[in-house]
């Protein structure tokens, strides 16, 4: 065989192993929930959340922005004016960790019908984790349902995709 024709097949094969189905760089159904996004409005606070695709194909979010970074005056002397952090967090060795960069969504995978699974999502207001589940609607929306062991207890937050650039 030629080395020309050698070449050639080389340069074929590697273009086929590069195109099969589940190649790590192949953009999934479920990357629709990739992107930034603002949380809902609580007590005039609210969030930037950058959820993006892990390795394992999971799909985890953390806090990259906050309207109110710091604590506001009513909190006292001690916190007045110091950027915010997991002070209510239960384990202690992680209460002085910024909220901004805060991982809060963990292992979510996508189930098909714009809808994300078996994560748990954590409240650094409350310092509480909830399992949790994601539904992109046809609107652009997304609900996001922290619960206790099953869906029906728990609570729902609608958040909004926010236009690239932060």
């Amino acid at each position: 065989m030629h080395r020309r024709s050698r070449t050639i097949l080389l340069i074929i094969a590697l273009l086929l192993v590069g195109l099969r189905p589940g190649a790590a760089a192949t953009k999934t159904e479920g990357d629709a929930i990739v992107g930034l996004w603002q949380t809902e409005p609580e007590d005039g606070e609210y969030a930037h959340v950058r959820i993006e695709r892990q390795e394992d194909g999971t799909y985890s979010g953390k806090i990259v922005w906050l309207n109110q970074p710091d604590f506001p005056a009513s909190e006292g002397p001690e916190w007045a004016g110091k950027p915010k952090v997991d002070r209510l967090n239960p384990d202690p060795d992680l209460r002085n960790r910024p909220i901004i960069g805060l991982q809060i969504m963990h292992g979510f995978r996508h189930d098909g019908d714009n809808v994300w699974v078996g994560g748990t999502i954590y409240d650094p207001k409350k310092g509480k984790t909830y399992s949790c589940k994601a539904t992109l609607r046809a609107d652009g929306t997304l609900y996001v349902r922290g619960y206790i062991g099953i869906s029906l207890i728990g609570r729902t937050t609608v958040w909004n995709r926010v236009a690239s650039g932060e």
